[in-house]
């Protein structure tokens, strides 16, 4: 009884650390080499994830740096305006390398001139300002689009070839057909993540922008209204 076991129970222990070991393999899959199993269109993906990233932190901390406090700029500017001191003004602003600066530095250069043509060149130098403040931020919208689709692109491409090798092999391996997907699902889920990721930084991005926009365009209005008491 106990010969006829003893096979069985070599054959059923054989079997078990086969599985434990094909598991084991598995699980010991890094995320890099896990990506790479979504195929050649993980390249471009991966390339899109990294440009995303560096545009984003790169306008995220030129927009930081741009909305700090003026530390008393336009209060600064004021006080020489209304003394009479517009060269010290100028001094105030060029000291400091702001966009408020610039734009206030814009308005003192045309003193003098009709208030339309003080508020024109304020303005002008604005959407210079709000031009620099965005760039590159339209990339990060183009990554939120593109990113899914190249995933959807691999993930189709993956298919086409797991049914010709059903073809070529003349019959359905449900393991080969379910793992075969399971790779090419890679692709879908990664463009889908990164799109995710690139459509927040953008809308972050442009909230920042817009506050910011809005602060500068508070103070240069004071600015315009001071120019335009009578007293000037």
């Amino acid at each position: 009884m106990s010969l006829v076991q003893n096979p069985i129970t070599v054959d059923t222990l054989n079997q078990v650390q086969q599985q434990t070991v094909a598991l084991a393999t598995q699980e010991d899959l890094n995320l890099i080499q896990l990506l790479m199993k979504g195929g050649w269109i993980m390249i471009p993906i991966i390339l899109l994830f990294f440009l995303g990233l560096v545009i984003f932190f790169e306008r995220y901390i030129t927009i930081r740096k741009a909305g700090k406090s003026e530390g008393g700029l336009l209060a600064q500017v004021k006080s020489n305006v209304l003394s009479g001191k517009l060269d010290a003004a100028m001094a105030v602003c060029r000291s400091s390398n702001s966009a408020l600066a610039r734009m206030l530095q814009k308005g003192l250069t045309r003193v003098g001139r009709p208030i339309k043509d003080i508020e024109g060149a304020i303005e002008n130098q604005g959407k210079l300002e709000v031009s620099r403040l965005e760039k590159n931020i339209n990339i990060l919208g183009i990554i939120a689009g593109i990113a899914p689709m190249l995933g959807f692109v691999g993930t189709i491409f993956g298919v086409i070839q797991i049914f010709r090798d059903v073809e070529i092999a003349g019959g359905i391996d449900i393991g080969s057909v379910s793992g075969g997907l399971y790779v090419k699902m890679i692709a879908s889920a990664s463009g889908l993540t990164i799109g995710i990721l690139a459509y927040i930084g953008y809308h972050i991005l442009n909230m920042m922008v817009e506050r910011l926009i809005l602060r500068i365009e508070t103070d240069a209005i004071e600015f315009i209204d001071l120019l335009d008491e009578p007293s000037m």
